[in-house]
């Protein structure tokens, strides 16, 4: 299936239904259908091949997603950029992975007409919500398009022809383009289906919180494949969230887990908010706290769902779904839940040792991942992309372990192993024993230099609201469950650990601070 192909089929199914709410506004399938038709024609008319690129910079919107759909309707290529992103990081994506059109709400006028020289690429300037004077040369959403046939257009498509460009997060250097395509977009959509069943009279409703520039619009489409219903959340209020959930009876969303962590800050939220429409509700992006996710469970209800995937391998590796959170009726155990759940279906994960030979059940190395759901490689970086996909095997820079049950475990970025005097610490291990301390909101386990031990284990820790403990208490608990090797040296307290938009800590910028001086660079 191409990837507009999961919308059209929600459409047939229910034309006169809600696709899309935001705002209390109800956008029917119909009418969400024929703009991406009329989207796509006027792309079509300026003479645009398949694979161009085109941006959508806005905050979480309905038009502004029907953009998305439009290209991919026209078999043109997404290029994410995030609205909450500096403005010279959405530059450097916007012109090295050659965007040729910009779709954008005029809130981001200014800020695009100060970057407007230097985006030459850009020929289509196209704003979504009126006028934009101060861009030259943009047009209005509904004066480009409105001429357009509103039915879709007959285009020719490939399977591995280029759906999305996305930069990736990038632990050191500026960020690759990812090259996803129709087929692993579908290999997406498919385990999805699969990991997350509904009966045939249950009504999806998926709730689009997080930005849709990054997961959150992907993790949608597979609800409206299924004739479903996106509640779009416009900024991220936490009110407007948890207000959304029992108003609209939401069914499924997703959200990282440092969000999950203080909606859990909320006194009493299983009082005051009625989850019990949700069946799913996902975790990822980041590792997250098996305390915090036990206290999810007993406050949000049996309906948390894990996931592993990458930009590379988009969004389902692997699913821990609601019911592998427990054994025999009890809530499973922390090794079960510091899992990312077994492997979807159509793939092959496997771990590899740096001489790429498999390894056996249990031992730890790479994880490795074959199959449809792997990226076409990275945009203009053929060197990048032998380096990364090797004999069909993404590696994906994760070492982890298969444990006996099947269930997946990732020890940690290869890149963010500290090698302490000759012992390998994986930060993860150590950052699950100090988010189990009550006053720890949320932490960062990094190396930092040290003449006796080459790299010393260095905790940078954010504290919960109106919490406090010493340094030396941290210490004393890593040391008591981890043994002194791997308990920090240090402790550094943070008011806000630095976050991506969606959420990651960046431990490249914590780092950054303590190998200034250094003559070698992790």
């Amino acid at each position: 299936m191409a990837i507009i192909d999961f919308f059209d089929r929600g459409w047939r199914s229910n034309p006169k239904g809600a696709a899309y709410i935001q705002d209390e506004r109800e956008y029917s399938f119909n009418e969400v259908g024929e703009l991406s038709c009329r989207i796509a024609n006027a792309l079509l008319a300026q003479g645009l091949p398949k694979e161009t690129k085109g941006a959508v910079w806005a905050l979480n919107d309905v038009t502004a997603w029907t953009c998305t759909l439009g290209l991919w309707r026209a078999n043109m290529c997404w290029l994410p950029v995030g609205a909450r992103n500096a403005a010279e990081e959405n530059h450097y994506v916007l012109d090295a992975f050659d965007c040729e059109i910009l779709f954008f709400q005029k809130y981001f006028a200014s800020v695009i007409a100060e970057l407007q020289p230097r985006l030459p690429k850009i020929k289509h300037w196209i704003c979504i919500d009126g006028e934009a004077p101060e861009v030259a040369g943009a047009v209005s959403l509904q004066a480009w398009s409105k001429d357009q046939p509103c039915t879709s257009p007959m285009v020719s498509v490939d399977m591995d022809d280029m759906v999305m460009l996305s930069a990736t997060g990038g632990t050191t250097g500026m960020p690759k383009g990812v090259m996803n395509t129709h087929r692993s977009a579908q290999t997406f959509c498919a385990h999805f289906l699969f990991g997350c069943p509904y009966g045939s009279e249950e009504h999806v409703v998926n709730l689009a919180a997080a930005p849709m520039t990054h997961t959150a619009g992907l993790l949608s489409l597979p609800c409206t494949s299924r004739g479903g219903t996106v509640v779009v959340v416009t900024r991220p209020d936490p009110a407007l969230l948890l207000a959304a959930i029992p108003q609209y009876k939401v069914t499924e969303m997703f959200l990282p887990p440092t969000v999950i962590y203080r909606l859990l800050d909320i006194p009493d939220l299983n009082r005051k908010v009625d989850f019990s429409s949700l069946k799913y509700f996902m975790y990822g992006a980041a590792p997250m706290s098996v305390e915090k996710l036990k206290q999810a469970i007993e406050v949000i209800g049996p309906v948390m769902m894990g996931g592993y995937g990458q930009t590379e391998c988009p969004a389902s590796i692997a699913y821990l779904p609601p019911d592998a959170h427990f054994v025999g009726g009890k809530v499973a155990s922390d090794a079960r839940l510091s899992s990312v759940g077994k492997p979807n279906p159509l793939i092959r994960v496997e771990i590899m040792d740096d001489d790429k030979r498999i390894l056996a059940q249990g031992e730890t190395g790479e994880i490795c991942v074959r199959g449809d759901l792997l990226m076409r490689g990275y945009y203009k970086a053929p060197d990048k992309t032998a380096e990364t996909i090797i004999d069909g095997w993404l590696h994906t820079g994760d070492i982890g372990h298969i444990d006996a049950e099947g269930y997946l475990h990732i020890t940690d970025r290869k890149k963010d192993m500290i090698i302490s005097g000759g012992f390998n610490v994986y930060p993860s291990e150590v950052e699950q024993v100090l988010w189990a301390h009550p006053a720890v909101q949320d932490c960062a386990v990094i190396g930092v230099p040290d003449a006796q031990w080459g790299e010393a284990v260095k905790a940078v820790v954010e504290l919960n609201a109106g919490q406090s403990v010493s340094a030396a208490a941290l210490i004393a608990l890593c040391k008591d469950k981890l043994g002194s090797v791997k308990a920090p040296k240090s402790v550094d307290f943070i008011d806000t650990l630095p976050r991506s938009p969606v959420g990651k800590v960046l431990k490249k910028d914590l780092r950054q601070q303590y190998w200034n001086d250094a003559q070698r660079k992790i």
